[in-house]
């Protein structure tokens, strides 16, 4: 059973904007303390990398993430957690 504590992976998300609102995703993803955003250089999208500490700081995150008007959708790319032996 995970715990809040448990540290979570880094995740990567594709972050497909409203037509014509990619600038305007680009800024309010680089808002974020737990973002970085790689803007594609030939489509309308962003790539998104998240690391966060908790379970509870991941889902605050994607809570946030989904509430901007910018963004038309959000694919979980990757995430994973490697267990530590």
């Amino acid at each position: 059973m995970l715990h809040n504590k448990t540290t979570m992976p880094i995740k990567s998300y594709l972050a497909h904007p409203i037509k014509g609102k990619k600038e305007v995703l680009l800024k309010a993803l680089k808002s974020f303390n737990n973002c970085d955003v790689i803007p594609s250089e030939n489509k309308e999208l962003l790539i998104v990398v998240t690391d966060t500490q908790t379970i509870e700081e991941d889902k605050r995150l994607k809570e946030k993430l989904d509430t901007i008007e910018s963004l038309k959708f959000l694919s979980l790319v990757s995430g994973f957690n490697t267990p530590k032996k």
